[in-house]
């Protein structure tokens, strides 16, 4: 089982349950079922199967990732050894709760913008869990964007303040990276995106620009004839009551963080019969 499931049954057992210890028996066997007491898109149901079944729990599916459930849906059965049952229902809830959460803003946001422009995510994660909240995207209909730093490169505000100025970082990032590694470059104003689209960045991201300023770069890099050089993002302060505003501008990836850092939870409550 990965290691990261391993610790996080081991983080909430301790050194033993001792509520359930203490009374129900040994070799007590039940059935339990996992409903949901919330609406959305599941994610993670294979997760749970697998922190269930490191412990000798039987699982039966009822739905899979990517289904959309409603309040009363059955997600899984199980039938075990209820000490087992009731040690790893925190963990696996937590998971599948936080999952779900995740893949259904994500896919309200793709919803959204009809497939006009691509929605993705960020390194914006819990520690540890980021392979699941990236996971959880995809299932959602997003982009994952990078899983981890050797992705690609992608060039932000610190590396340029350590470096001089947009153009400085992308020339060197070109100069000393594989061919195969995608370049990507944040900048915040419209001369510094001409200029690394005009040097042929593979990504542009316009960070934190509104939607009147958005316009104004792609615009004059269409007048240019260089909007074809380099895929354009967009990211910061976009949300649900303004994302509309942006997408029919011509950018190609609207980033948002707030689908990892800030969704909800879904309710999801397991029950013994």
């Amino acid at each position: 089982m990965n290691k990261i499931l391993e610790y996080m049954l081991d983080e909430d057992e301790g050194f033993g349950d001792v509520t359930s210890n203490s009374v129900i028996g040994e070799n007590e066997e039940v059935r339990a079922y996992i409903v949901s007491k919330d609406e959305g898109i599941l994610a993670g149901i294979n997760i749970a199967k697998e922190l269930f079944e490191s412990k000798r729990v039987k699982v039966l599916f009822h739905l899979s990732d990517g289904n959309k459930i409603k309040k009363g849906d059955l997600l899984m059965s199980l039938y075990g050894n209820a000490r087992d049952i009731l040690l790893v229902e925190r963990t696996a809830l937590n998971l599948l709760m936080r999952m779900s959460g995740v893949a259904s803003a994500a896919n309200e946001y793709v919803k959204l913008v009809d497939e006009k422009v691509i929605i993705a995510g960020t390194r914006k994660t819990q520690p540890a869990i980021g392979k699941f909240d990236k996971m959880a995207l995809k299932i959602g209909g997003a982009d994952t964007h990078r899983f981890s730093l050797d992705d690609m490169v992608l060039i932000k505000d610190n590396h340029i303040a350590v470096v001089g100025s947009p153009l400085d970082a992308l020339l060197k990032a070109q100069k000393n990276v594989s061919f195969s590694k995608k370049i990507e470059i944040e900048v915040e104003s419209l001369e510094d995106a001409i200029s690394c689209v005009e040097n042929k960045a593979d990504i542009v991201m316009l960070d934190n620009m509104d939607s009147f300023k958005v316009s104004e770069v792609i615009k004059e890099l269409e007048k240019r004839n260089i909007r074809q050089n380099s895929l354009i993002e967009i990211s910061g302060g976009i949300n649900k009551e303004n994302i509309l505003d942006y997408v029919d501008l011509g950018v190609d990836i609207i980033s948002i963080g707030g689908l990892t850092h800030s969704s909800r939870s879904l309710d999801f409550s397991l029950k013994i019969k």
